[in-house]
């Protein structure tokens, strides 16, 4: 009698899900999935997690302003926090020079102490019978400080120290006479690392390709094997422990590889700046004078699930919170000029039809 061989199907539990609650960089998410942390928790929330594990994160770049460097700055940053192995290929010739760029994690210490500070103050009122359930609160504070976040905030500020940036886990490549089969090549290598089949879930990796489609690179007008390379791409991360970010500049694409593109992505996002002058911007959005940039989730990964992600906003605005560590809000349009009788524009939606295109609230 002959033995029924079962088919492997996308909707198969997730070994990983057991060791996730156990290893801080790691988050047990719905159906089986699992997330690791993109380095900005208000994007963590946004997604509804993270980003998937075993799926293919784009960013599209604006061409006037590097803003997409914030997000991959976060994104490698958090995985060298978390002991994360790291595979990194850049247009530039020494591409490990990018690392002294990114940022350093701010201290979960420093920040309560400034957020509590307020409990301090009452913790001086509360009777002396009660101090010592109030010292047991803080001990248990800083036990879960001596233990790494799912997410840190970073300091902008402050780059990384360097022991944290020589080790053995971190690779870096340079794609400027490199071939597209050669950085197949490393992808897929760095990814038989880090296989589900083998057994070890205790980590994750992480993958980030800046600025994939660059003049720079060997294979800039070769976009047919471009798309080839993210089709092998996508599967093979698909059975990996591993997640990629890759950053592309849209307007050096024809529209039809673009949409070829943001198609294959599994979570597609675009970065865009803020003139310095826009009147109109300015009049419609609050807190317009502290923004530096839109953040635009035009796609949410969905791992083990053919539920769409319904988020509550489309464009968030792009902050620096004490000029240091990224924060990212829903925008809020101004309230209504009591002087001139009606709102701006003389549509009641939350849109508005400005050259920069439509910002949804």
């Amino acid at each position: 009698m002959s033995t029924v061989k079962i088919r492997p199907s996308s909707f198969s539990r997730n070994p990983l899900v057991g060791s996730a609650s156990q290893n801080p960089g790691l988050k047990p998410g719905p159906n089986g999935s699992v997330f690791i942390s993109s380095g900005i928790p208000d994007l963590d929330k946004i997604l509804g997690g993270g980003f998937s594990l075993g799926s293919l994160v784009m960013v599209m770049e604006d061409p006037e302003a590097p803003h997409h460097l914030l997000l991959l700055r976060n994104f490698m940053a958090q995985g060298l926090v978390h002991n994360q192995p790291l595979l990194y290929a850049s247009p530039a010739k020494d591409p490990r020079a990018f690392l002294g760029t990114l940022p350093s994690p701010i201290s979960s210490k420093d920040d309560k102490s400034r957020d509590h500070g307020g409990e301090q103050e009452k913790s001086l009122r509360i009777a002396w019978q009660y101090k010592k359930y109030f010292g047991e609160e803080l001990r248990t504070l800083g036990k879960r400080d001596e233990t790494h976040e799912y997410c840190n905030d970073f300091d902008l500020r402050k780059p990384m120290e360097r022991h944290m940036l020589s080790g053995k886990f971190v690779e870096c490549m340079s794609t400027v006479d490199s071939t597209i089969d050669n950085l197949h090549e490393h992808c897929s290598k760095f990814l038989a690392q880090n296989s589900r089949t083998d057994g070890n879930n205790s980590c994750a990796g992480r993958i980030a390709l800046h600025s994939l489609c660059a003049p720079q690179c060997e294979y800039f007008n070769k976009e047919w094997d471009m798309v080839s390379f993210l089709k092998s791409l996508k599967g093979m991360i698909r059975s990996s422990n591993a997640v990629a970010m890759i950053t592309f500049p849209q307007s050096l694409l024809s529209p039809s590889f673009s949409k070829r593109w943001q198609h294959l992505a599994d979570t597609l996002l675009s970065v865009r700046a803020i003139p310095d002058e826009d009147k109109e911007l300015a009049m419609l959005l609050m807190g317009y004078q502290d923004m530096v940039g839109l953040l635009n989730v035009h796609k949410v990964a969905r791992i083990n699930s053919q539920v769409p992600v319904i988020l509550e906003a489309s464009t968030f605005s792009i902050k620096l919170r004490k000029r240091r560590s990224l924060v990212l809000e829903c925008l809020n349009q101004a309230p209504i000029d009591s002087s001139s009788g009606s709102s701006y524009g003389t549509s009641g939606s939350c849109s508005s039809s400005s050259k920069q295109g439509n910002l949804e609230f």
